[in-house]
């Protein structure tokens, strides 16, 4: 089993900058990949950016991309997402995931969430 637990969440204006974490812990040798979704009120949960566990490498949404950064710890067992130049379409729940890349499951293991409020 996995753990995930994402925080780094608040208020903040439009054009500012939030760093979330997602910290792991369990069998974390088994993560494969990680991502971010992001829940907007009222609105369908959706993607955001994927980063492989063992190089980092990250895709992200095109909503996102040139703005948000996502990367990882291994030492800490933490990934995080560093959200640039906010927009109040930004606004949302974050949740991270994880899954081991077994054939036919994906995000197995799912952080709490942590709010994400940008302001106009």
């Amino acid at each position: 089993q996995v753990q995930l637990v994402d925080s780094g969440g608040g208020l903040v204006q439009a054009g500012g900058s939030l760093r979330l974490s997602c910290a792991a812990s369990g069998r974390t040798f088994s993560i494969y990949t990680t991502a971010w979704f992001r829940q907007p009120p009222g609105k369908e949960r959706e993607f955001v950016a994927r980063t492989y566990w063992s190089s980092g490498i990250t895709y992200y949404a095109d909503s996102v991309k040139g703005r948000f950064t996502g990367s990882r710890d291994n030492a800490k067992d933490t990934v995080y997402l560093q959200m640039n130049s906010l927009k109040p379409e930004d606004t949302a729940v974050y949740y991270c995931a994880a899954d081991r890349g077994q054939p036919g499951i994906q995000w197995e293991y799912w952080g709490q969430g942590t709010q994400v409020t940008v302001s106009s």
